[in-house]
Protein backbone atom coordinates (compact mmCIF):
# COMPACT_ATOMS: atom_id res chain seq x y z
CA UNK A 1 0.00 0.00 0.00
CA UNK A 2 1.29 3.43 -0.93
CA UNK A 3 2.29 5.81 1.81
CA UNK A 4 0.22 8.98 2.14
CA UNK A 5 1.84 12.41 1.96
CA UNK A 6 0.14 15.77 2.42
CA UNK A 7 1.86 18.81 0.91
CA UNK A 8 0.64 22.32 1.57
CA UNK A 9 1.28 24.86 -1.16
CA UNK A 10 2.12 22.15 -3.67
CA UNK A 11 1.01 23.86 -6.87
CA UNK A 12 4.19 25.78 -7.69
CA UNK A 13 7.85 26.24 -6.85
CA UNK A 14 9.36 24.05 -4.14
CA UNK A 15 5.95 22.59 -3.27
CA UNK A 16 5.35 21.43 -6.83
CA UNK A 17 8.80 19.84 -6.98
CA UNK A 18 8.03 18.01 -3.73
CA UNK A 19 4.70 16.73 -5.06
CA UNK A 20 6.43 15.41 -8.21
CA UNK A 21 9.24 13.75 -6.24
CA UNK A 22 6.91 11.97 -3.84
CA UNK A 23 4.57 10.78 -6.60
CA UNK A 24 7.62 9.44 -8.46
CA UNK A 25 8.50 7.47 -5.33
CA UNK A 26 5.09 5.80 -5.09
CA UNK A 27 3.48 8.04 -2.49
CA UNK A 28 -0.16 9.00 -2.76
CA UNK A 29 0.09 12.79 -2.55
CA UNK A 30 -2.55 15.29 -1.50
CA UNK A 31 -1.90 18.93 -2.37
CA UNK A 32 -3.59 21.62 -0.29
CA UNK A 33 -3.34 24.91 -2.13
CA UNK A 34 -5.43 27.86 -3.20
CA UNK A 35 -3.99 27.57 -6.72
CA UNK A 36 -5.31 24.65 -8.77
CA UNK A 37 -3.02 21.83 -9.87
CA UNK A 38 -3.55 18.65 -11.88
CA UNK A 39 -0.77 16.75 -10.09
CA UNK A 40 -1.66 14.51 -7.18
CA UNK A 41 -4.98 14.79 -5.39
CA UNK A 42 -5.74 18.50 -5.29
CA UNK A 43 -7.85 20.00 -2.52
CA UNK A 44 -8.46 23.72 -2.77
CA UNK A 45 -7.62 25.21 0.59
CA UNK A 46 -6.75 28.65 1.91
CA UNK A 47 -3.99 27.86 4.40
CA UNK A 48 -4.69 31.05 6.33
CA UNK A 49 -8.11 29.66 7.32
CA UNK A 50 -7.78 27.11 10.12
CA UNK A 51 -11.24 25.66 9.54
CA UNK A 52 -10.50 25.02 5.85
CA UNK A 53 -7.26 23.26 6.74
CA UNK A 54 -9.02 21.12 9.33
CA UNK A 55 -11.78 20.18 6.88
CA UNK A 56 -9.32 19.30 4.11
CA UNK A 57 -7.24 17.01 6.32
CA UNK A 58 -10.35 15.46 7.87
CA UNK A 59 -11.44 14.60 4.32
CA UNK A 60 -8.08 12.93 3.67
CA UNK A 61 -8.23 11.04 6.96
CA UNK A 62 -11.68 9.69 6.16
CA UNK A 63 -10.52 8.45 2.75
CA UNK A 64 -7.09 7.07 3.60
CA UNK A 65 -7.15 6.13 7.31
CA UNK A 66 -3.48 7.04 7.51
CA UNK A 67 -1.11 9.96 6.99
CA UNK A 68 2.57 9.11 6.83
CA UNK A 69 4.06 12.49 5.91
CA UNK A 70 3.05 16.13 6.25
CA UNK A 71 5.13 18.70 4.40
CA UNK A 72 4.19 22.19 5.49
CA UNK A 73 5.41 24.29 2.58
CA UNK A 74 2.75 26.96 1.92
CA UNK A 75 4.12 30.43 2.44
CA UNK A 76 4.34 33.99 1.19
CA UNK A 77 7.09 36.62 1.25
CA UNK A 78 6.63 40.34 1.79
CA UNK A 79 9.57 42.77 1.71
CA UNK A 80 9.58 45.41 4.45
CA UNK A 81 11.58 46.64 7.41
CA UNK A 82 9.87 46.72 10.80
CA UNK A 83 8.95 50.39 10.31
CA UNK A 84 7.30 49.60 7.00
CA UNK A 85 5.50 46.52 8.32
CA UNK A 86 1.87 47.27 9.06
CA UNK A 87 -0.22 45.16 11.39
CA UNK A 88 -2.13 43.94 8.34
CA UNK A 89 1.07 42.83 6.56
CA UNK A 90 2.31 41.04 9.68
CA UNK A 91 -1.03 39.26 10.06
CA UNK A 92 -1.04 38.28 6.38
CA UNK A 93 2.40 36.66 6.55
CA UNK A 94 1.78 34.89 9.85
CA UNK A 95 -1.68 33.67 8.83
CA UNK A 96 -0.25 31.60 5.98
CA UNK A 97 3.33 30.89 7.00
CA UNK A 98 2.71 30.09 10.67
CA UNK A 99 -0.98 29.62 11.39
CA UNK A 100 -1.36 27.40 8.33
CA UNK A 101 1.50 25.18 9.52
CA UNK A 102 0.02 25.13 13.03
CA UNK A 103 -3.40 24.07 11.73
CA UNK A 104 -2.02 21.34 9.46
CA UNK A 105 0.21 19.92 12.19
CA UNK A 106 -2.61 19.75 14.72
CA UNK A 107 -4.87 18.10 12.17
CA UNK A 108 -2.50 15.22 11.37
CA UNK A 109 -1.20 14.49 14.85
CA UNK A 110 -4.14 12.46 16.16
CA UNK A 111 -3.89 9.99 13.28
CA UNK A 112 -0.08 9.83 13.44
CA UNK A 113 -0.31 9.08 17.17
CA UNK A 114 -2.70 6.18 16.49
CA UNK A 115 -0.31 4.89 13.83
CA UNK A 116 2.62 5.37 16.19
CA UNK A 117 4.62 6.86 13.35
CA UNK A 118 4.85 9.88 11.09
CA UNK A 119 7.14 12.51 9.63
CA UNK A 120 6.41 16.24 9.66
CA UNK A 121 8.62 18.52 7.59
CA UNK A 122 8.44 22.30 7.67
CA UNK A 123 9.87 24.23 4.75
CA UNK A 124 11.49 27.08 6.62
CA UNK A 125 14.34 29.17 5.19
CA UNK A 126 17.94 30.15 5.70
CA UNK A 127 16.24 33.10 7.38
CA UNK A 128 15.46 30.77 10.27
CA UNK A 129 19.20 30.95 10.92
CA UNK A 130 20.33 34.40 9.77
CA UNK A 131 18.85 37.82 9.32
CA UNK A 132 18.33 39.50 5.98
CA UNK A 133 17.49 43.12 5.38
CA UNK A 134 14.01 44.30 4.45
CA UNK A 135 12.49 40.99 5.50
CA UNK A 136 11.11 41.55 9.00
CA UNK A 137 7.82 39.62 8.93
CA UNK A 138 9.06 36.80 6.72
CA UNK A 139 12.14 36.30 8.91
CA UNK A 140 9.98 36.12 12.03
CA UNK A 141 7.69 33.56 10.43
CA UNK A 142 10.54 31.27 9.40
CA UNK A 143 12.04 31.37 12.89
CA UNK A 144 8.59 30.34 14.12
CA UNK A 145 8.61 27.28 11.84
CA UNK A 146 12.04 26.28 13.15
CA UNK A 147 10.66 26.50 16.67
CA UNK A 148 7.60 24.47 15.66
CA UNK A 149 9.83 21.68 14.36
CA UNK A 150 11.82 21.55 17.60
CA UNK A 151 8.89 21.63 20.02
CA UNK A 152 6.81 19.16 17.98
CA UNK A 153 9.79 16.79 17.80
CA UNK A 154 10.13 16.82 21.59
CA UNK A 155 6.43 16.52 22.37
CA UNK A 156 5.73 13.64 19.99
CA UNK A 157 8.94 11.60 19.94
CA UNK A 158 7.24 9.06 22.24
CA UNK A 159 4.80 8.36 19.39
CA UNK A 160 7.63 7.82 16.88
CA UNK A 161 6.64 11.04 15.12
CA UNK A 162 9.58 12.97 13.74
CA UNK A 163 9.54 16.70 13.00
CA UNK A 164 12.23 18.59 11.11
CA UNK A 165 12.63 21.85 9.23
CA UNK A 166 14.37 22.25 5.90
CA UNK A 167 16.00 25.66 5.56
CA UNK A 168 16.53 26.47 1.86
CA UNK A 169 18.66 29.38 0.76
CA UNK A 170 17.99 31.23 -2.46
CA UNK A 171 16.07 28.81 -4.66
CA UNK A 172 15.10 29.61 -8.24
CA UNK A 173 11.31 29.48 -8.07
CA UNK A 174 8.48 31.57 -9.54
CA UNK A 175 8.41 33.40 -6.20
CA UNK A 176 12.09 34.27 -6.61
CA UNK A 177 11.56 35.59 -10.14
CA UNK A 178 8.51 37.57 -9.02
CA UNK A 179 10.59 39.26 -6.32
CA UNK A 180 13.43 40.03 -8.76
CA UNK A 181 10.97 41.41 -11.34
CA UNK A 182 9.41 43.65 -8.70
CA UNK A 183 12.81 44.93 -7.58
CA UNK A 184 13.90 45.63 -11.16
CA UNK A 185 10.64 47.42 -11.96
CA UNK A 186 11.03 49.67 -8.93
CA UNK A 187 14.78 50.29 -9.21
CA UNK A 188 15.39 50.16 -12.96
CA UNK A 189 18.04 47.47 -12.44
CA UNK A 190 18.84 44.91 -15.13
CA UNK A 191 17.34 41.51 -14.31
CA UNK A 192 20.16 39.51 -15.87
CA UNK A 193 22.69 41.43 -13.79
CA UNK A 194 20.65 41.11 -10.58
CA UNK A 195 20.23 37.38 -11.18
CA UNK A 196 24.00 37.01 -11.67
CA UNK A 197 24.66 38.99 -8.50
CA UNK A 198 22.33 36.75 -6.51
CA UNK A 199 24.15 33.66 -7.80
CA UNK A 200 27.51 35.22 -6.92
CA UNK A 201 26.40 35.64 -3.29
CA UNK A 202 26.32 31.86 -2.93
CA UNK A 203 29.64 30.07 -2.25
CA UNK A 204 28.71 27.51 -4.91
CA UNK A 205 28.14 30.43 -7.31
CA UNK A 206 24.63 29.40 -8.34
CA UNK A 207 21.08 29.34 -7.07
CA UNK A 208 19.47 26.23 -5.68
CA UNK A 209 16.79 24.38 -7.62
CA UNK A 210 13.40 23.25 -6.27
CA UNK A 211 14.16 19.64 -7.16
CA UNK A 212 17.15 19.68 -4.81
CA UNK A 213 14.95 20.69 -1.89
CA UNK A 214 12.41 18.04 -2.90
CA UNK A 215 15.04 15.29 -2.78
CA UNK A 216 16.06 16.47 0.70
CA UNK A 217 12.44 16.27 1.84
CA UNK A 218 12.13 12.79 0.35
CA UNK A 219 15.15 11.62 2.34
CA UNK A 220 13.92 13.14 5.62
CA UNK A 221 10.50 11.51 5.19
CA UNK A 222 11.96 8.11 4.44
CA UNK A 223 13.03 5.13 6.52
CA UNK A 224 16.62 6.20 5.80
CA UNK A 225 16.33 9.05 8.34
CA UNK A 226 14.81 7.37 11.43
CA UNK A 227 17.13 9.08 13.94
CA UNK A 228 16.71 12.62 12.60
CA UNK A 229 14.21 14.77 14.47
CA UNK A 230 14.04 18.29 15.85
CA UNK A 231 16.68 19.39 13.36
CA UNK A 232 17.15 22.35 11.04
CA UNK A 233 18.45 20.96 7.77
CA UNK A 234 20.22 23.62 5.70
CA UNK A 235 20.32 23.52 1.91
CA UNK A 236 21.75 26.88 0.90
CA UNK A 237 24.89 26.36 -1.17
CA UNK A 238 26.99 27.40 1.83
CA UNK A 239 25.41 30.84 2.27
CA UNK A 240 24.98 30.65 6.06
CA UNK A 241 28.44 29.25 6.80
CA UNK A 242 30.13 32.66 6.77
Amino acid sequence: MNKICIVTGGSSGIGLAIVKAFISNDYTVYNLDIQHSTLGHFIQCDMSKVEQVQQAIAQINSQEKQVDVLISNAGIHRSASIENTSEELLDEVFAINVKGAFAATKAVLSLMKKQNQGSIIYIASDQALVGKSNSFAYNLSKHALASMAKTTALDYAKYNIRANAICPGTIETPLYHKAIDKYCAESGANKIQVHAEEAALQPLNRLGQPEEVAQYALFLASDKAPFITGSLQVIDGGYTTG
